[in-house]
């Protein structure tokens, strides 16, 4: 029951939103083995005097916040930290090294909606 936080200066319209929440949702399902139907995403646009990443080239900035359950490896978590990146250089022209990707890992039971609270990760769940 992941939840994925896109803080950004970028300026999408709601069309371009609505394309990243699909796009962040369809690399997850791939690239961390688990289907669609609990996954949660937001987009929280900022002006550019609100947000900071040092290494940052001129550009909108773009920094994902993945609370996920725990149990995928390094290589998954890495596997979609670099198609989200990918998919934001493509789709808004967001630079590179202008996306960070932070991953918090929880036990199942700590991440629930109203009809369910999450189990352990598994491989097989896709």
């Amino acid at each position: 029951m992941p939840y994925l936080a896109l803080d950004t200066t970028a300026e999408p319209s709601a069309d371009d939103r609505r394309a990243c929440t699909e796009a962040l949702t369809d690399r997850y399902v791939e690239e961390m083995a688990t289907t669609p139907g609990h996954i949660a995403v937001a987009i929280r646009e900022h002006p550019p005097s609100a947000m900071s990443l040092g290494r940052a080239e001129e550009g909108p900035i773009a920094v994902l916040d993945a609370d996920v359950r725990r149990g995928r490896s390094f290589e998954r978590r890495r596997s979609f930290g670099l198609a989200v990146v990918d998919w934001l250089e493509e789709a808004w022209g967001v630079p590179r090294p202008n996306v960070k990707v932070a991953f918090t890992q929880h036990d199942g039971e700590e991440l629930m909606g109203a009809d369910r609270v999450g189990g352990e990760w598994s491989p097989d769940e896709a």
